[in-house]
């Protein structure tokens, strides 16, 4: 297979960006992540778009016909993708499926998603509806907030299962919280939350669902937010004037989706998750002990230790106290959502798999606020999900040679 490089990577701050349109978001997009190297969007091969609500907060589809729009991207290849909240990987994924089939030598990967209103408010119910489309409608009745909902069903069982503790947990969401201190990018970057806040019911922290463990602090943020990366061949590279030494590799990669279906998931140990990350190792031909460096996909705190333990550094049952104990700090065994992850960066749900992507090449290229620097990173992993634990994009990434 072809070599596949991050050319290029640019996002927003995450947030509210106010009256701002989908179209107005992939045109800046695409300027800000061309204008990082240089070159304009005509030097662009193909690309992909990524978004989980335009039909059900905007109406709109076709999003590829908004991103062939914009100057320079007309009449090329250009596909939309939808993975749930998996779609931004997916749409990294797919720039690297082009031109592994030779289709161009350079490719585009757009993510956005616009959640709240044109004066930066959520409808909390609105947005819970239309996040609810991607559950098994088996699975929706009698929830107001079905992802929240089954989430807290997959943290009671993960913390009975494993004997995991409501505080064990929360301390994911507070070392995110004080690494989003630090980013610029982060939508809560202002907020400070301590183990005491975020263990203790009351003010803005309650249980969401009655007679369940799931608190605010434990959930992720609704979000605007875009992110755009340029991949390329080496060929890509030459034509775009960019030096392949300076360049973070996309060295491994991998795809599965497990049943939607509740009866046909296994939640604690998903094996489309567990087989993509197994994949994406064994292209890059590194073992987990190799990663410095680290973003995954934690929705909610039981996503962060499940994706600890699905990215291999800590055995099952045990990734919440990977957290407790310190090791994912910046200073810790693997940097892990330094950028603050979902919980407190943000999760604009199909701009979210990009970005987690480059940030994680951020820290190969020291390119991080130096509170939040990995040192010495050589390697870094991401690992998106979409549905309850469903499909599953996994990356390994090879800092410059």
């Amino acid at each position: 297979m072809k070599p596949i490089y991050i050319a290029a990577y640019s996002q927003s701050k995450f947030g509210k960006l106010l009256a701002v349109t989908q179209e107005q978001m992939i045109a800046s997009a695409v300027a800000g992540v061309c204008a990082e190297i240089g070159v304009t969007a005509d030097q662009i091969d193909s690309g992909s778009i990524a978004a989980a609500c335009n039909f059900s907060l905007h109406q709109q589809g076709l999003m590829a016909g908004l991103l062939a729009g914009v100057p320079g991207m007309a009449a090329k290849p250009l596909e939309a993708v939808e993975n749930a909240c998996a779609s931004g990987g997916q749409a990294v994924l797919s720039g690297i499926y082009k031109l592994q089939a030779g289709i161009g030598e350079t490719a585009i990967a757009v993510g956005l998603e616009k959640m709240r209103d044109d004066q930066g408010r959520a409808d909390g119910v609105r947005v819970g509806a239309a996040l609810g489309y991607f559950s098994d409608p088996a699975e929706r009745g009698g929830k107001t907030f079905v992802f929240p909902h089954i989430f807290a069903e997959i943290m009671q069982q993960y913390m009975q299962h494993w004997s995991v503790s409501e505080a064990e947990l929360a301390a994911i969401a507070v070392q995110e919280y004080a690494n989003a201190r630090h980013n610029p990018f982060a939508q809560m970057q202002k907020v400070e939350v301590t183990l005491e806040q975020a263990t203790t019911i009351g003010g803005n922290n309650r249980y969401l669902i009655d007679g369940l463990p799931l608190k605010t602090y434990d959930c992720s943020q609704i979000t605007d937010g875009y992110a755009a990366m340029i991949l390329a061949t080496e060929e890509g590279l030459k034509r775009l004037g960019v030096d392949r030494h300076s360049c973070v590799q996309i060295a491994g990669w991998g795809q599965a989706v497990d049943p939607l279906q509740h009866q046909q998931r296994h939640v604690l140990e998903p094996a489309g998750a567990y087989r993509a990350m197994r994949g994406a190792y064994a292209m890059a031909d590194i073992t987990p002990a190799e990663i410095q460096a680290a973003e995954i996909h934690d929705c909610f705190t039981v996503m962060g230790a499940l994706g600890t333990e699905i990215l291999g550094k800590a055995k099952p049952g045990k990734g919440a106290a990977y957290w407790a104990d310190g090791n994912a700090g910046p200073d810790g065994d693997c940097g892990i959502n330094t950028s603050g992850g979902l919980i407190a960066k943000g999760h604009p749900v199909g701009a979210t798999g990009v970005a987690m992507i480059g940030w994680a090449a951020w820290q190969l290229l020291s390119k991080v606020p130096a509170p939040l620097q990995v040192g010495n990173a050589e390697h870094a992993a991401t690992f998106n999900i979409g549905g309850p634990v469903c499909a599953s994009v996994c990356t390994v990434l090879r800092g410059p040679q």
